[in-house]
């Protein structure tokens, strides 16, 4: 398949390129990251505090993945230390409101789901 923005996707085929960026984008720590950074640029360190249970290693993962992927962007300031700010994309930002949805519908739907 192509790859142009004209281009008709099904992800319910099981060689269409969608099902690569559905997999990346179903990410539990890619949808926290994106809802964490529809509210503005963060640094990794504010991250971590933001999406607890996220290892260090993960959270580098995960921003390099989003980052490869054209999801976010990473600005570095040449200070010492140096600082990194991660921010959204334009196509991060189309993320995270399907990202913030899904993160309000498991905290709404949690007990049910895991029947408590």
């Amino acid at each position: 398949m192509t790859t142009s923005k004209s281009q008709s996707y099904d992800a319910f085929a099981s060689q269409c390129p969608s099902r690569d960026a559905l997999s990346l984008v179903a990410d539990k720590w890619v949808i926290l990251t994106s809802a964490a950074l529809a509210h503005g640029q963060m640094r990794h360190g504010e991250l971590m505090k933001r999406i607890d249970g996220i290892s260090q290693r993960m959270l580098t993962r995960t921003l390099r993945e989003m980052e490869a992927a054209g999801l976010v962007e990473r600005k570095i300031f040449a200070e010492v230390p140096p600082r990194v700010e991660y921010t959204l994309t334009s196509l991060g930002a189309s993320l995270s409101g399907p990202a913030a949805a899904l993160v309000q519908w498991s905290e709404a739907r949690a007990g049910e789901v895991l029947r408590e």
